[in-house]
């Protein structure tokens, strides 16, 4: 579940630094340094926004999560962050061209907010990877309620999280990679 959180972090970060690095080449309709200053409050108070939005519904739905069974379609890291990009590509490419367009108004900002959002996204799945390192299990979103919510692990379509161990799938607790030892 926090893989599918964590999946649009890295995108937005990096198209925010990029937008971001870009736009402060046009001195804008403000002037370079409001714009910075400016996107530099964007980053932080998105940042924050973004980290603490849903985490109340994130906790409720993992306190009642049940153990997944048999008939609990799971998928891997790599396909749901796969899946989630390309579902979510045009969108991130419009956010990119609105951030380097708004550039021209106000130099940076828009670029800056992009990549809160992204730091907001990897803060929040950070918070979800702490939550099932305490209860010792991964939380996991079926995939048929995911596809309905077009990629929203705590929309109204689900019901509920399911729970594996923490050993289990090739993701670790908070939708990292899971890392192996390739010495041992």
């Amino acid at each position: 579940m926090a893989v599918v959180v964590r999946a649009g972090a890295a995108p937005l970060w990096w198209a925010g630094v990029f937008a971001a690095g870009v736009g402060v080449l046009p001195p804008g309709l403000t002037g370079r340094r409001i714009g910075v200053l400016a996107g530099a409050a964007l980053f932080l108070v998105t940042a924050a926004v973004v980290a603490v939005r849903g985490q109340g519904r994130f906790a409720a739905l993992a306190r009642g999560a049940a153990r997944a069974g048999r008939g609990d379609v799971l998928q891997d890291r790599a396909v749901t962050v796969r899946v989630w990009r390309r579902g979510h590509r045009w969108w991130l490419l419009l956010a990119l061209a609105a951030a380097l367009g708004s550039s021209f108004a106000v130099p940076a900002a828009g670029g800056m907010l992009l990549a809160g959002w992204g730091a907001g996204l990897r803060l929040k799945a950070a918070r979800i990877g702490r939550l099932e390192r305490a209860g010792d299990a991964l939380l996991w979103v079926r995939v048929d309620w995911l596809d309905r919510l077009g990629g929203r692990p705590a929309g109204k379509a689900v019901k509920g999280y399911r729970t594996t161990g923490v050993a289990a799938g090739d993701a670790a607790p908070g939708g990292a990679r899971r890392r192996t030892d390739v010495y041992a």
